[in-house]
């Protein structure tokens, strides 16, 4: 760690470094966590994870269809029980 006198002159030193000023009191007030922004933004339709056992040949088809197949086997999965309360 440096000493008081070190401290002091890294400070002094970085100050009149013009692209190394310090953040005003607004600045660091404004600052929010990291993680608090990071990832994907929260959904109002949560999904629930679960562990489910499928038939190679659908879960080959749905990842043939490239990235998102588990989203289209969900909108599958969906119409089946939309139809599926029609008939109730």
């Amino acid at each position: 760690m440096p000493s008081a006198e070190e401290d002091r002159k890294i400070n002094a030193a970085a100050k009149a470094d013009p692209d190394a000023q310090p953040l005003s009191k607004a600045q660091l007030e404004a600052m929010v966590p990291l993680r608090a922004v990071r990832g994907r933004p929260k959904s109002e339709n949560r999904k629930l994870l679960v562990s489910v056992r499928y038939s190679p040949e659908v879960v080959e088809y749905f990842k043939s269809t490239g990235d998102g197949w588990q989203s289209r086997m969900d909108g599958v999965l969906r119409q089946y029980v939309q139809k599926q309360s029609r008939r109730s």
